[in-house]
């Protein structure tokens, strides 16, 4: 472990994130009241900068018989804490106890006995040979137990009334604002190398920052770009850039500085996920600040770095046994390059136990939740809004098969002058939420025949889940009136395009007359193409369909731009048949198969 210096917020985040370990350690040496080792753990926080120069250095390596396989560098943090713990516990009076913190090393550490015997001799234990042969059978002569989680292991952080890490960490930062303090810390954070080059216990496994570049400045708090509020009001481009930070955690420079380092260099613990053709890679500079606030039991930050938004997310309190404390540190990054007004208009903040909630744009006077299988739900749910532009609860779509009684939807509608009167989206499992366009010239999916076609593809959707969907286009390209009087059908074209540009998913469907919601058949699929989309609009598709009368046919259509269409095939009932005009219907036998072509 090389030679710096440490701080006083690094020690209280290795508090934070390892007081449990911390607290077993201590508990294991004193051999008595969880009481007790919790306050010892507490007061090993320094209160001022300290150097590391004095912790012993691992000398054995991964894969000898002296380190077990797979050991790896510890957060120096974690490293200093531990040895101030092991040492506030050997020197209190009455305990000497040696053999007790030498077994505890081995068992709950995992560490080696060279290890053990040079933390034991930094602790300042006389004989550590004695200590690591009086614990080779465990305290007490019991044999040691399996893992930590033993039950043979005292649970010491169950039926206590001790403070959490986390208050007890901000205590002491409001007793350093008070005091003068504030300028010490000011100062020992000057003589820190680069923030995060000891982030976690893979940090030697990570590449060095390089002081004074733009990628160093991206981890600082105070570096992150922040909008003043009305922005957009002014702004010739209204997308992204023009948001202002909100968030009542916008001026914790603790979390912003966690988000910050997560995005740059992950831990190995940390759940990171990026959408399709996402890179996953810090960002250039010093990124806007989007967000930061507390939500469903979670610290969350959002971050934009104008080709990226990130989303990072840690518990409020990790013990609490709630969905936010099982699922940790996460963080979630969405690519949002070329982003216009209606595409910036949300930003989901949290997906949580079948609900979604969104920050809103500035610019955005009314949400609500519309059910797109509902034509005639126009106006929706009013939802709730914060001052800060998050919104209530939204349902999220249920996409198990055969089971899609409802589809929920965000409609938004912007103020006059910033953005469309109105846009509908929905949540297909990105930071952003899909856009819902209709027609050639992909206007939002509000008018009625757009509703009716929308409503008719929404249970369709979950085949475009996580995707990285930016915008989802219905395009009706043909009418058709059906055999047997059963009325007339629409023949429509899907594509779900995506932020990449590339991926595209194409459906077509016949939608005949039905209750409104039914979804229509499903007639071809296509991935990575051209079609249905602006620079391409040939369209040919057909299906064996059933009339109310028992009759089979086969039915086809095209675009506008076709003149002429021909089925060949078996089981048609006069043999090959061509027609005029872009839709065709041929009587058929049941199980037929035909090949279609068209002339323009």
């Amino acid at each position: 472990m090389s030679e710096g210096t440490l701080d006083v917020e690094q020690a209280e985040l290795a508090l934070v994130e390892h007081y449990g370990r911390l607290v077993r350690l201590a508990h294991c040496v004193l051999a008595d009241t969880p009481r007790r080792a919790h306050a010892l753990t507490r007061e090993a926080l320094p209160r001022r900068c300290t150097s590391t120069a004095a912790l012993p250095r691992p000398q054995t390596r991964p894969g000898t018989p002296e380190r077990p396989e797979g050991a790896q560098d510890e957060d120096p943090a974690y490293v200093w804490l531990r040895l101030r713990v092991l040492r506030a516990a050997l020197a209190r009076p009455g305990e000497g106890a040696p053999a007790r913190a030498a077994y505890a090393l081995r068992h709950l550490e995992s560490m080696a006995d060279p290890d053990i015997r040079r933390l034991l001799r930094a602790a300042r234990v006389r004989d550590p040979d004695a200590a690591l042969a009086q614990a080779r059978t465990g305290p007490a002569g019991r044999p040691p137990p399996a893992s930590p989680d033993s039950p043979e292991m005292p649970c010491v952080l169950c039926g206590t009334r001790e403070p959490h890490p986390l208050e007890v960490v901000r205590r002491r930062r409001r007793r350093r604002v008070a005091g003068t303090a504030v300028l010490a810390a000011l100062v020992c954070g000057g003589m820190l190398g680069v923030p995060g080059d000891t982030w976690g216990p893979d940090a030697a496994a990570r590449p060095p920052l390089v002081r004074g570049t733009d990628q160093e400045r991206a981890l600082d708090p105070d570096a992150l770009v922040r909008v003043p509020p009305g922005t957009w009001r002014r702004a010739s481009r209204v997308d992204f850039a023009a948001w202002p930070a909100r968030g009542a955690l916008a001026r914790d420079e603790s979390l912003l500085r966690r988000a910050l380092v997560t995005w740059a260099r992950p831990r190995a613990d940390v759940r990171v996920s990026a959408a399709p053709g996402t890179p996953e890679g810090p960002p250039p500079g010093p990124p806007q600040l989007l967000y930061a606030g507390r939500l469903e039991g979670a610290a969350v930050v959002l971050l934009y770095d104008g080709l990226r938004v990130a989303r990072y997310a840690e518990p409020l309190d990790p013990d609490d046994g709630s969905a936010a404390a099982k699922d940790g540190v996460s963080l979630e990054l969405s690519r949002t390059a070329g982003a216009e007004t209606a595409a910036s208009g949300a930003l989901t903040v949290t997906r949580k136990e079948g609900e979604v909630r969104y920050l809103t744009a500035p610019w955005i006077r009314r949400a609500a939740e519309v059910d797109l299988l509902d034509p005639a739900d126009v106006a929706g749910r009013e939802l709730s809004r914060g001052e800060d532009g998050v919104t209530g609860p939204v349902p999220l779509p249920v996409t198990q098969p055969h089971h899609c009684e409802s589809w929920p939807g965000l409609a938004l509608t912007g103020s006059p002058g910033a953005a469309p009167a109105a846009q509908l989206y929905t949540d297909l499992g990105e930071l952003t939420p899909a856009r819902l366009t209709d027609g050639t010239a992909r206007e939002p999916a509000t008018g009625a025949a757009a509703r009716e076609r929308l409503a008719r593809t929404a249970c369709h959707l979950p085949a475009v889940l996580d995707q990285g969907v930016k915008t989802v286009n219905s395009w009706q390209f043909a009418r058709q009136r059906l055999p047997d009087g059963d009325g007339e059908a629409a023949w429509v074209c899907t594509r779900a395009g995506t932020w990449r540009g590339t991926g595209a998913r194409v459906m077509t469907q016949f939608q005949p007359p039905a209750p409104p919601g039914r979804p229509g058949a499903v007639t071809s699929r296509a991935e990575d193409s051209r079609a249905c989309g602006p620079r391409e609009r040939d369209v040919l598709t057909g299906l064996l369909w059933k009339s109310t009368r028992g009759h089979w046919y086969v039915l086809a259509a095209a675009d506008e731009s076709v003149t002429r269409l021909r089925a060949r095939g078996k089981g048609l009932a006069d043999g090959p048949a061509e027609v005029t005009g872009n839709t065709l219907a041929v009587r058929a036998e049941r199980g037929a198969s035909a090949r279609l072509s068209a002339t323009r």
